[in-house]
């Protein structure tokens, strides 16, 4: 009877030992991957990074320089009433806390600084779209984006919420994603989108333009572009965060699937030497008594 439960327990982790290395090469091939994904990502935001960022800096020192009369439908403050948050998540999970710190934030948002308005959310990404839909309003969602995101995609969802601000919809929009710092860091931003947020510090010293035709037109043409780039950007670097998250991710699990497995292999070893040392007992036992 205790042979066949040694041999019971030893089967049972031999079993367990060819799932765990099952789930070692799986792991293994996610990290391999996404490191290869995150190369191509990583490139793309790094080259438009200095752009997004110059173009934002320069409507905004221009909007500053605009009268009331001759401003934007884009600029300027109205009382905020009802807010919508673009929360910029992945289709896919294994990212470790990638997905959940958005969706943590979002709600931070709903319950602290606009817990005293209309807030409603607008996805981008299955995992928000799935997590915020159980108790919160979800307006839209465009998860099908990343099929294959481009610019031109990209800008038809930002005339959406360019349309949804200057229709009256919405006094806010806000973006929340992740921003990439490097493969094993994302920091998760909460960025105004609309109206355009003034300078930082005020409007600072003014550069001094030459504007032709006028400065009403370019800046009239220049905020639907930078407010494009700006989303862009925001996915961009999410989806090299998204990568760097499960890289990192996947990586750890296959550290911790390794060392489990060798924690089976010990246990294998000691279960059947204890086993071929009982046998060999019972060899020893019965021929004793045989010669008794």
């Amino acid at each position: 009877m205790l042979k066949v439960k040694q041999m019971a327990n030893l089967k049972e982790i031999r079993n367990r030992i060819t799932s765990v290395n099952s789930t070692m090469q799986i792991t293994s091939a996610m990290k391999m991957v996404s490191a290869a994904k995150l190369k191509k990502a990583q490139d793309a935001i790094t080259a438009m990074r200095p752009y997004a960022d110059k173009l934002t800096e320069l409507l905004q020192n221009l909007s500053a320089s605009l009268d009331e009369d001759s401003g934007s439908r884009y600029s300027g403050q109205r009382e905020v009433k009802k807010v919508l948050v673009v929360a910029i998540t992945s289709n896919r999970g294994l990212c470790g806390a990638f997905n959940t710190n958005i969706i943590k934030q979002c709600v931070s948002l709903l319950h602290g600084t606009y817990g005293d308005k209309q807030l409603d959310y607008f996805t981008i990404g299955k995992k928000a779209k799935d997590l915020l839909k159980k108790r919160h309003r979800v307006v839209a969602d465009h998860s099908g984006v990343y099929e294959d995101l481009n610019f031109e995609a990209v800008a038809a969802i930002a005339e959406s919420l360019m349309a949804l601000y200057a229709d009256g919809s919405y006094d806010r929009i806000v973006l929340v994603y992740n921003k990439f710092r490097n493969a094993a860091t994302q920091q998760v931003m909460t960025e105004q989108f609309l109206p355009i947020a003034p300078l930082e510090g005020g409007a600072g010293p003014q550069a001094d333009y030459i504007f032709e035709p006028g400065k009403k037109e370019i800046v009239e043409q220049l905020i639907p572009k930078s407010l494009k780039t700006q989303l862009y950007k925001a996915l961009r670097d999410s989806f090299a965060s998204e990568h760097g998250a499960r890289m990192t991710a996947m990586h750890k699990a296959t550290d911790n699937a390794k060392e489990l497995r060798d924690q089976l292999k010990l246990t294998y070893n000691k279960a059947r030497q204890a086993a071929i040392t009982n046998e060999i007992l019972e060899i020893v036992g019965g021929a004793e008594a045989l010669n008794k």
